[in-house]
């Protein structure tokens, strides 16, 4: 009865041991996704100050070489709203997702509005290029514009620089959506057989025209990516993806929709999406599904 008895309880010794050591490793992985995570969105911030910083320090440079008062004081006003932004995001946390999905959201608007001055100026130099054509007695009636466009002249290198930042694309309209199988959105999890990723990139005429690569991070409420679309390179480090889509970029404003197959289960929860484009991240937002 003794070795009938023995032989049981040492199986269920095993199978406790096993179980403890499964746990152990599953908790040590998800540490390091979270670890990594959280070091992603650090570096996040971080380019998001830099890029504030880089506006604000834009505007000053641009103050320099105009003369035009009513310019002058709509670029001022731009500087210290994009430097109140930036205090805000140095002084926000980075686990704060709703006041860091703001802050970008308010990023895309600063740079929207100094990609439009940018082209203002870039207008005002070719229309320099125009003026020093014509006749000397119709130059005399542009001497006011001319002096201001030709301090810009000398600036067009520097430009160029600047409309590289301000081509950056924007996602915007950021939908998810679970699918069952029969294709239908479905409102419950367990039934998800298929993530529907949707979301529109706005308009850029300064952005380069040709194929671009969108690349997709889905990451679950544990943390864990939602893997299964390679990988690409962000902030001179290797990332995976969730899923990635070619498009051909035109310059005008394009709907995009991708779709992430469910190969695991799925919890409820917070469920966090990145977009990410040559090399920048151009959109996030976070979703709750149940």
């Amino acid at each position: 009865m003794n070795k009938k008895l023995l032989i049981p309880m040492i199986i269920i010794g095993l199978f406790l041991v096993a179980g403890v050591i499964y746990l152990w490793v599953t908790l040590d992985n998800q540490k390091k996704e979270n670890k990594a995570m959280q070091e992603l969105a650090e570096l996040d911030k971080k380019e998001m100050e830099n890029e504030y910083q880089q506006f604000a320090n834009q505007y000053s440079e641009m103050k320099t070489k105009i003369s035009n008062d009513s310019i002058i004081a709509q670029l001022t006003a731009e500087q210290e709203r994009t430097q109140r932004l930036l205090a805000e995001l140095r002084n926000v946390k980075t686990t704060d997702a709703a006041e860091i999905a703001r802050l970008k959201k308010e990023l895309a608007t600063v740079r929207e509005v100094l990609r439009s001055y940018i082209i203002e100026i870039d207008s005002l130099n070719r229309l320099n290029q125009n003026l020093t054509a014509e006749n000397t007695q119709i130059k005399g009636q542009y001497a006011e514009a001319t002096r201001q466009i030709e301090g810009l002249s000398s600036e067009k290198a520097t430009l160029s620089e600047k409309v590289a930042i301000a081509s950056q694309l924007d996602a915007t309209g950021i939908s998810l959506q679970a699918k069952d199988k029969h294709g239908k959105t479905t409102n419950k999890i367990k039934k998800c057989t298929a993530l529907q990723l949707n979301f529109t990139i706005t308009k850029n005429v300064t952005a380069g025209n040709g194929t671009k690569i969108i690349y997709v991070r889905i990451t679950s409420p544990a943390g864990t990516l939602l893997a299964g679309g390679g990988s690409f390179q962000y902030e001179n480090k290797g990332l995976a993806s969730s899923m990635q889509k070619t498009i051909e970029y035109g310059g005008q404003e394009i709907p995009v929709t991708l779709y992430w197959n469910v190969n695991q289960a799925l919890m409820e929860g917070t469920y966090n999406v990145s977009i990410f484009a040559d090399g920048n991240m151009i959109g996030s937002r976070s979703f709750t599904l149940k």
